[in-house]
C-alpha cells in the first residue's frame, strides 16, 4: 500500500473511482441509442475548451465543460435536424475543436506536457481543485443517470414509442448529450480526451457478454469501470506509462476474458432450455388417439 501515502496518488484513485463510475453509467445510453463515437467527437471539442482555459488562465476543467456542453447540444441538433450534410458539419466541428484547442495552448505559452496530459492522461497533475471539480461533475452525472434511467432508456431503446408515451424526447436527448459532455471533461485528467470514449463503451459491452438486462448491464459495467481504472492508476504508479492508454487496454483485456467466458455460459444455458422444453412436451398428456381419427 505504499502508493496510498503519496498525495498525488490520494488525488488520483479518488478521480479514477468517479470516472469510472461516471463513464459506463452514461456509456450505457450511448451503446443503446448507437452512438459509440460520440464521447471521442466530444473530446475532440473539448479540446478547445481546454486551450481556451489556459489562455483564460482559469482551470480548464470547467472551461472544458461548459465548450463540451455547447459543442454536445450542436451534435443532438445535426443529428435530430441534419440531412445529408449532418456528417460533414459533424466533420467540421470535431476536427476544429482538436485544432482550435491546440492553437489556443500554442498562444497561451503551453507546453506540449501539458497538451500530452489532457490528450492522454496524467496522474502527478490532477490537483485538489480538479478533484473538487471532478467530484461535483460527477455528482450530477449519477444523479442525472440513476434517477431518471427508466426515461433515460426509453428514450434510447426507440424514440418514437417514447414520444407517444408523453416523454419529453427532445429534451432527454439533449439530456443525455449534456451527460456525456459532462462525463468527458470528468474523465480527461485521468484517461485523457483522447480514450474517453473507449472507457466509456468497452465495459458496458463487456457487460453485455454476461447480462442482456439493463439493470445488470448497468451495475457491472459499472464495477468494471471501476475496477480497470483502480487497476491502471496503480499501474502507472508503479511503471512509467500513460495512465489512459493502460486503463483502456486493462478494459479491453475485461471484454476479451468476459467475452471467452460468456461462451461456454451461452452454450450451458442453451442446452439447459432445450432440455427443460423437452421435459415440458414428455410432461404434456396426449390429448388425440389414433382411435380418434375420422374417415369418411
Amino acid at each position: 500500500m505504499e502508493f496510498l501515502q503519496a498525495d498525488f496518488m490520494q488525488r488520483a484513485l479518488l478521480a479514477a473511482v468517479l470516472v469510472g463510475i461516471t463513464a459506463p453509467a452514461v456509456g450505457i445510453f450511448l451503446v443503446q441509442r448507437r452512438q459509440a463515437l460520440m464521447g471521442d467527437g466530444i473530446g475532440h471539442v473539448a479540446m478547445t475548451g481546454v486551450g481556451l482555459g489556459f489562455l483564460l488562465s482559469t482551470n480548464p476543467v470547467w472551461v472544458a465543460t461548459l465548450v463540451s456542453v455547447a459543442g454536445a447540444v450542436v451534435m443532438e441538433l445535426i443529428r435530430a435536424y441534419g440531412r445529408t450534410r449532418g456528417d460533414i458539419a459533424l466533420a467540421l466541428l470535431f476536427y476544429g475543436g482538436m485544432a482550435g484547442g491546440v492553437v489556443l495552448i500554442d498562444l497561451a505559452g503551453g507546453s506540449n506536457a501539458n497538451l500530452l496530459s489532457y490528450l492522454f492522461g496524467s496522474l502527478s497533475t490532477v490537483s485538489q481543485e480538479d478533484v473538487t471539480a471532478i467530484a461535483v461533475l460527477a455528482a450530477f452525472v449519477i444523479l442525472v443517470t440513476v434517477g431518471l434511467r427508466r426515461q433515460l432508456f426509453a428514450v434510447s431503446q426507440d424514440e418514437e414509442f417514447a414520444r407517444v408515451t408523453g416523454l419529453p424526447v427532445r429534451f432527454l436527448n439533449l439530456l443525455i448529450a449534456i451527460t456525456a459532455a459532462v462525463t468527458v471533461t470528468v474523465a480527461m485528467r485521468v484517461v485523457g480526451l483522447l480514450l474517453v470514449s473507449a472507457l466509456m463503451v468497452v465495459p458496458v459491452a463487456a457487460a453485455q457478454q454476461l447480462s442482456r438486462s439493463f439493470r445488470a448491464t448497468f451495475v457491472i459495467s459499472v464495477l468494471i469501470g471501476t475496477g480497470v481504472t483502480l487497476a491502471g492508476t496503480i499501474t502507472t504508479y508503479y511503471q512509467d506509462v500513460s495512465p489512459g492508454a493502460t486503463i483502456v487496454l486493462y478494459a479491453i483485456g475485461a471484454f476479451v476474458a468476459l467475452t471467452a467466458l460468456a461462451a461456454p455460459l451461452a452454450r450451458r444455458r442453451a442446452r439447459a432450455a432445450e432440455a427443460a422444453a423437452a421435459a415440458c412436451d414428455a410432461a404434456v398428456p396426449a390429448t388425440r388417439k389414433a382411435t380418434d381419427d375420422v374417415t369418411v
